[in-house]
């Protein structure tokens, strides 16, 4: 049986797989949900639900590169390309 754990404030805390059908303390068969980014247990509704603030979560998703450095970037890309198909010609042309 699959297992997950739980804290003492019901934050989960991994899973295992035991041989058994008795679960541990602190812990459930049902799985969390997907996408949840700090999963806390409710007893009651027997399911997980999303603890952490949105803040957190807008923490954790990288910053998006500023247009000028992907246009360097691009420029970058666009001169070694050159370069290579030169270098696979026979050098400079």
């Amino acid at each position: 049986m699959h297992i997950y754990y739980y804290d003492k404030k019901f934050k989960y805390q991994g899973e295992d797989v035991i041989d058994n059908d008795e679960l541990p303390e602190n812990a459930t068969d049902v799985r969390p949900k997907e996408g949840l980014y700090l999963p806390e247990y409710d007893e009651n509704k027997k399911e997980w639900f999303e603890s952490a603030t949105q803040e957190y979560i807008d923490s954790l998703k990288p910053k998006p590169q500023p247009a000028a450095d992907v246009t360097m970037l691009k420029k970058q890309v666009a001169l070694l390309t050159l370069q290579l198909s030169q270098l696979q010609r026979g050098g400079a042309s």
